[in-house]
């Protein structure tokens, strides 16, 4: 009975043992160490010390050996068993030992008892755990900024878990999605990894789709000048997939960077825009000349002029006034792009042509027209009431997101102005 107890004990040691030798990334001599670790923390345990043991550990066969270490002493004199040995019974061992002299025994460590296999099937469990923890934080700490594939694994309503090629475990949170990201379980994903967190040990890997550098890894895949060093690129901003503005330079006067970064006929966008869920794609000349660059960045509008407060970072700038409602954008996205880009908060104006004189603000009518109805027609670029009466009435209907009558009632109270 005794027999069948140690030998189910040591195939439940051996099972230990597989478990650790198969844990993956985990180098030979790691594994060596860590295993003679807990061989030695379960002997302390039991003993009190673990100094006059040595431990051999044979992780390729799954086996280990341990050997104890005691000094002979006279008969009667043991004072600890564990460290010291009479005379006579180390003379059963071999018959010329002397005291003083050490013997060297090996010990079973079924010998230890259940109770000790048990603790060390634990504490190899718990050191393979932090192993792995330790292997996977050290993997990706310094890969944050990179681009990454992986197989999607599952989504919920507030992430998405992805897989890596070792099975590891990614965090894709909803707000680091694309408005329109839908994924599916087995489909590919890529995104850029944006942070490594290792809080208490336990390491997280986050992933972006709407950072910035997701789009800067993708055209660095896409243009190979931009690898080559031959494009730089300054800055982006993005509105995760609605727009994005790129500013980019070129160190070879041969290269245009902008033609080189959209490709013939945009063919270097494409999948870029495809992969951002249709995100619009802007491409620019970076100019260090703080003016230009705003020029540059309120494209595709036409900028008559451009006055710079540099210490408190505005910008005021100055359009005709079919040029207003192209600066701004659908929704404001261009003018707010241009303000992420170039580091300026963008007030618009529009230039007062000669013939605009008697022309009146918007604003003097709020006792006639509602405040929230004049600044619809604000967003659309229009300060003036000539600049909503030059307006057709279909286009204050689509873009204002007017009642039909309310459009009519406007008209008639700014044409009357004029009458």
């Amino acid at each position: 009975m005794a027999t069948t107890k140690k030998t189910e004990e040591m195939v439940s040691l051996r099972e230990a043992l597989g478990e650790f030798k198969e844990t993956k990334n985990i180098d030979r001599a790691t594994m060596m160490s860590v295993l003679e670790e807990c061989f030695r923390s379960v002997i302390a345990r039991t003993y009190g010390t673990d100094e006059n043991y040595d431990v051999i550990v044979n992780p390729d066969k799954g086996d280990f050996e341990i050997y104890r270490n005691r000094t002979v002493v006279e008969d009667g004199e043991v004072e600890d068993p564990n460290m010291e040995i009479s005379l006579s019974d180390a003379r059963k061992v071999e018959d010329d030992y002397e005291v003083g002299e050490e013997v060297t025994e090996q010990v079973h460590f079924s010998e230890f008892g259940r109770r000790a296999i048990l603790t060390l099937r634990q504490t190899l469990a718990s050191r393979i755990l932090e192993l792995e923890h330790d292997t996977l934080y050290n993997k990706y700490k310094d890969r944050e900024g990179e681009l990454i594939a992986a197989e999607v694994y599952q989504t919920w309503k507030r992430e998405a878990l992805l897989l890596d090629d070792e099975e590891n475990e990614l965090i894709l949170p909803r707000t680091e999605q694309i408005p329109s990201d839908f994924f599916r379980k087995g489909e590919t994903a890529r995104a850029v990894i944006a942070k490594v967190d290792n809080t208490n040990g336990n390491p997280k890997i986050y992933l972006s789709r709407t950072s910035p550098l997701f789009l800067q890894r993708m055209l660095e895949q896409e243009v190979p000048e931009i690898n080559d060093g031959l494009i730089t690129i300054h800055k982006i901003a993005r509105i995760p997939g609605e727009r994005a503005k790129i500013a980019v330079e070129s160190y070879d006067e041969r290269i245009d960077p902008v033609g080189a970064c959209v490709g013939v006929k945009g063919s270097r966008v494409h999948g870029i825009v495809r992969e951002l869920r249709g995100e619009n794609i802007d491409v620019i000349n970076y100019t260090p000349n703080q003016k230009l660059f705003i020029v540059r960045a309120l494209s595709p509008a036409i900028v008559n002029s451009v006055e710079l407060n540099e210490e408190a970072h505005t910008a005021n700038v100055y359009l005709n006034p079919d040029q207003v409602s192209l600066a701004i954008g659908k929704g404001g996205l261009n003018i707010k792009l241009a303000s992420m880009l170039t580091g300026y908060t963008i007030d618009v104006f529009r230039e007062t042509q000669e013939d605009d004189t008697d022309d009146v603000s918007l604003d003097e009518f709020t006792d006639a027209i509602e405040p929230w109805i004049i600044e619809e027609l604000k967003k659309l670029g229009m300060q003036t009431a000539r600049d909503v009466l030059g307006a057709s009435r279909e286009f204050l209907i689509q873009k204002a997101d007017l009642e039909e009558e309310t459009v009519d009632e406007v008209l008639s109270i700014l044409a009357a102005e004029f009458e």
